[in-house]
């Protein structure tokens, strides 16, 4: 067994430096495709889906798809920074679902930019000071994040790609166990998806919405008579113990995010298009509206309606289909929905979230 072992670690130590050396070698024409490229963009999210599609269509195992994704996103994005280091804006302070989105969509060679709000990390892509944003947009089980949609409308930003995260909600404190707990913080949205567990097992404490996990974290670090409620991230960058794993109702909850940029991306081969529409002021409009996406064969993915701020009683819908502005199928329902639409917005086309 033990000379089995030692072959086997030999090979081992042969393949890693197999592996360096290929790694290496991808990273120099990465390099030199971006001096051919000059002025052209660094980051190419139709590209980077292409690859990372590419890659677990291709695994035979034993490794799972969705990792052999995410030790490539690092791959890419160690390449990606031989051009240049993106710098990405997000909703902070550092320990939320937020950074870990950037992190699973840009790996980990970009500067990270906390913002205090939504606003905030529009605003720093609007104004030069990141080169893109990623910020919440729906989650699974509490709906929309109506902030998000708002500011959509207005930014002449563009969606760029798409980051959908596995929810994992952890119960937090300086100490151990759940006795003594009078407050539970955390963001809003967070308590609403773990009353279940909160009626169960902190029935008395007094839940107090912040403006993040993070925040909660923070707070909770210095109050032992505290808990927070948020992903592992945070526990671990505030010193915090885990009293409570996997607190989520829903098993399933997921949270979309949305990569903002300058970009419009070109088909990857699956795409989603996203736009914002009103209709007119009369019976049967929206039916009316939306017939040209069933009549061109495109799928309907999502819509959301919101008050519009600017006349009473009237709406903004915010649609996501399938496929890209380009493609044969979108173009000519886009372009017929135009014609209909009082106002019509396509805030962007990009590809479709891969891992």
């Amino acid at each position: 067994m033990t000379d089995d072992i030692a072959k086997r670690r030999a090979a081992i130590d042969t393949l890693d430096a197999e592996i360096v050396r290929i790694v290496n070698e991808r990273a120099a024409h990465a390099r030199e495709i971006g001096r051919l490229k000059g002025d052209g963009p660094v980051y190419r999210p139709e590209r980077e889906a292409e690859v990372l599609r590419r890659v677990m269509t291709a695994n035979p195992g034993p490794i799972p798809g969705d990792a052999l994704g995410r030790i490539f996103v690092e791959v890419i994005s160690a390449c990606r920074g031989l051009e240049a280091k993106l710098k990405v804006a997000y909703l902070g302070p550092a320990g939320t679902f937020s950074e870990m989105a950037v992190a699973k969509q840009f790996g980990g060679m970009v500067e990270a930019l906390a913002h205090d709000s939504i606003d905030e990390v529009f605003r720093s892509v609007e104004t030069g000071g990141a080169g893109f944003a990623v910020v919440p947009v729906e989650n699974s089980s509490e709906g929309a994040i109506g902030r998000t949609l708002d500011l959509l409308l207005a930014t002449p930003l563009r969606i760029c790609a798409e980051v959908v995260l596995r929810v994992q909600q952890n119960a937090m404190r300086s100490i151990p166990g759940l006795g003594g707990v009078e407050r539970v913080y955390s963001h809003a949205q967070s308590l609403g998806q773990c009353r279940g567990w909160i009626a169960r097992h902190l029935p008395h404490a007094e839940c107090i919405p912040l403006v993040s996990n993070a925040e909660a974290a923070r707070l909770v670090a210095s109050e032992p008579s505290a808990c927070a409620i948020g992903p592992a991230i945070a526990a671990e960058r505030y010193g915090l113990q885990i009293v409570g794993e996997n607190i989520e109702d829903d098993p399933k909850n997921m949270t979309r995010f949305l990569v903002l940029g300058t970009l419009a991306p070109g088909p990857s081969g699956r795409d989603r298009t996203s736009l914002v529409m009103t209709v007119p002021n009369q019976p049967g409009a929206l039916h009316a509206l939306l017939s040209p996406i069933a009549k061109h064969g495109v799928s309907m993915t999502r819509i959301e309606s919101r008050p519009s701020r600017q006349t009473a009683w009237e709406y903004m819908f915010y649609v996501d289909l399938e496929g890209h502005v380009q493609d044969q199928k979108v173009a000519p329902a886009i372009a017929e929905l135009r014609g209909m639409a009082p106002f019509l917005k396509v805030l962007g086309s990009y590809p479709s979230a891969v891992l």
